[in-house]
């Protein structure tokens, strides 16, 4: 017997619930919530101040195909469009990677690092993508002047898109790494959150990124998975100012292979955890100066 259609949105999140925990998706509650107000072109707290809403058979089978979609796991920030990262929506879409609550703490270093220059930063990003790290060091620091590249045509269109919702003055520039701004050069920051997975590691992923996110952005040379590390130390030579700061965030156990890559390019070093306690984030300068310590975000 075909079960009835829901009748209200309370209906049809409840039902989107037990869809999603039959399909073993990560955060079934919160997923449904997102798809359900997604379709009703609703906000999550508006859904939640209508359950009693009633719905229509068009409304029906919009949230249908988007939870169809997430059954097949495909990440919801590629469904709705749009991923928040340090308190602004970006556009995303599966030419860029969806921005990542850990790498949050790399703006926070990179802010810190700035107010410690004294002046308005020039900041560079490397791989930009949704341009997610780059808009949001234009907009939260003041005067700075932030130029981000990527190999990808398709990225930096998202990217653009966004510095332009956002109203972020951001240079972009299609290039391959570090090197193709060197004509930019000196930068006070070089932050860049490059692919850091080894290809014979893909068996590993999630579904959701093994199957739906860009390979680009997301694994390194096979059999070189430092291969960016290289590249960013030993650009910072000569694409930093005097005491200027390198940031890369780092792939689950790679502190200690990137601490020694820094060293070997005759960079002081550290790596800074995130609130998994994982070494998420290696800081490196080549000025003597000792390094600070790991900055604390307050987890409220």
């Amino acid at each position: 017997m075909t079960q009835e259609a829901p009748r209200t949105a309370g209906e049809m999140l409840a039902r989107a619930r037990e869809f999603l925990l039959r399909k073993g998706t990560a955060e079934p509650r919160l997923e449904a919530e997102l798809l359900v107000a997604h379709s009703l072109r609703l906000s999550r707290l508006q859904l939640f101040l209508r359950l009693d809403q009633p719905v229509v058979e068009a409304e029906v089978a919009r949230a249908r195909d988007l939870l169809v979609r997430r059954g097949q796991h495909e990440p919801v920030a590629y469904i709705t469009g749009t991923r928040e990262f340090y308190g602004r929506s970006f556009r995303v879409a599966s030419a860029v990677l969806v921005p990542r609550p850990e790498t949050e703490l790399l703006i926070d270093l990179a802010r810190e690092r700035a107010k410690a220059q004294r002046c308005a930063a020039r900041v560079a990003d490397i791989g930009t993508g949704s341009g997610c790290i780059a808009i949001t060091l234009a907009l939260e620091l003041a005067g700075s002047k932030v130029t981000a590249v990527d190999l990808s045509a398709a990225a930096l269109e998202i990217a653009r898109a966004n510095a332009a919702a956002l109203c972020a003055s951001v240079e972009f520039v299609e290039g391959d790494g570090p090197e193709s701004i060197s004509s930019r050069a000196p930068f006070e920051l070089l932050v860049s959150n490059p692919p850091y997975i080894a290809p014979q590691e893909r068996a590993s992923l999630a579904p959701d990124v093994r199957e739906h996110e860009p390979a680009l952005a997301l694994f390194t040379p096979s059999g070189d998975p430092d291969h960016w590390l290289r590249r960013l130390c030993a650009a910072a030579r000569t694409l930093l100012a005097p005491g200027g700061t390198l940031l890369v965030e780092l792939g689950h156990r790679q502190s200690e292979r990137a601490l020694a890559v820094a060293r070997e390019h005759g960079l002081e070093a550290r790596a800074h955890k995130d609130f998994g306690g994982i070494e998420r984030v290696l800081e490196a300068r080549a000025s003597p100066a000792p390094l600070s310590q790991t900055v604390v975000r307050d987890a409220t």
